[in-house]
């Protein structure tokens, strides 16, 4: 085979002028630099800085700490989603969110006139009904009375009657009639079911609602739960031990008033429904307000515990920083249930290693141990 071998057209001012841009110092010195970095000579100049002392304490299990932690939502266990039952217009709306409401308080009115006007069409019709129902039995009362000296047949008596049982029938009907149109009328106002919080309101004074539209939403703050899914092995351990502790945000903790297990699994995901009713609280969480739920459950691996002072948190990032062999590393943690000041580690740590007490303090150590490597290296 071969090759042909094509040169090209060289400017010898081109040349020169290369040359010297990779002879200037200053691309001499960056050369170095990535050639140090690539080789490793950057991470030793940094391991032979000194690491300022940093006050730092051992992670180790928590012998104490048994137990396993899930996730989950308080919810209330009466939450009433009020309704408009009739059409109108809204004229009021008496309250607001976070409002506190007493049983069978007004909390909303709509607009009357539809409703008043059926109403007021219903009794008219009931007056004309009973005053035909009271006419067909004085008329069969005349025929029965003929009747005795047969002065009207019998299929004159038997018209009678029955012309009094249908005015009789109409009569009722139209009591129904009255008694459904001023139902209407009541629906006009909404009334609170239970004493309870406002935590919703849905409508505005002036908008027009239709049957069905959502108005306002009560719930009861005495009577909370939180609802769990966990594995079938664990809902056996628990139903030997219904006890757990709930953890809400910010660290504050209390014991569950009382524990159910469902007695069956999903089939679809396989898990067993664990219900935890909350005990009434003097300043109750919020339905919807997240929580962890703490199990005393054995579990095989016990359980790491660091300072919540310790952890370093920069958006999504949640770290420790691992102090070992004169270096401290940021290293990425996952967290699960807090007990007073303490946070527990479900991933990203080992018993055995030292960690910084001081997130901020390890920060301002490792900006200093790099400024002494690179002094040094100048040097």
């Amino acid at each position: 085979m071969r090759l042909q071998v094509t040169r090209l057209p060289v400017n010898p001012s081109e040349v020169g002028a290369l040359l010297r841009t990779l002879a200037a110092p200053a691309m001499l010195a960056t050369l170095s630099a990535v050639l140090l970095s690539a080789c490793g000579g950057g991470d030793t100049a940094a391991d032979a800085a000194p690491l300022p002392k940093l006050d730092g304490f051992v992670v180790a299990a928590d012998a104490a700490g048994g137990g396993q932690s899930w996730d989950g939502t308080v919810e209330a266990v009466r939450e009433a989603v009020l309704s408009a039952q009739t059409g109108g217009r809204v004229a009021a709306v008496d309250v607001d969110v976070n409002d506190r409401v007493a049983a069978g308080q007004t909390l909303l009115r709509l607009t009357v006139v539809e409703q008043q006007a059926g109403v007021d069409t219903a009794r008219a019709q009931l007056r004309a009904a009973e005053a035909s129902a009271a006419e067909a039995e004085r008329q069969y009362q005349r025929f029965a009375a003929l009747s005795k000296g047969d002065y009207v047949s019998r299929a004159q008596l038997d018209q009678a009657r029955a012309a009094r049982d249908a005015a009789n029938a109409a009569r009722d009907a139209a009591r129904a009639q009255l008694s459904s149109a001023g139902q209407n009328a009541d629906y006009t106002t909404v009334r609170a079911p239970y004493e309870g919080i406002v935590s919703s309101r849905d409508v505005e004074p002036g908008e027009t609602v239709g049957p069905g539209q959502r108005l306002l939403t009560v719930y009861a703050p005495d009577e909370l739960r939180i609802e769990v899914a966990v594995a079938q092995s664990a809902a056996e351990a628990i139903r030997d031990n219904p006890g757990a502790k709930v953890v809400f945000d910010g660290g504050r903790t209390v014991d569950a008033r009382e524990v159910v297990v469902f007695p069956a699994a999903d089939p679809a995901s396989h898990s067993v429904r664990v219900r935890v009713l909350l005990p009434h609280l003097g300043a109750p969480p919020a339905p919807g307000a997240a929580a962890k739920v703490v199990f005393p459950i054995r579990t095989e691996a016990r359980a790491l515990r660091v300072p919540a002072s310790a952890v370093y948190r920069r958006g999504e990032l949640t770290a420790v920083y691992v102090l070992a062999d004169g270096r401290a590393l940021l290293r990425q943690v996952r967290l699960g249930a807090q007990q007073g000041d303490s946070l527990e580690v479900l991933a990203g740590l080992r018993p055995g290693e030292t960690v910084a007490r001081d997130p901020e303090a390890a920060l301002q150590a490792v900006a200093a141990q790099r400024a002494s490597a690179g002094a040094a290296q100048h040097e």
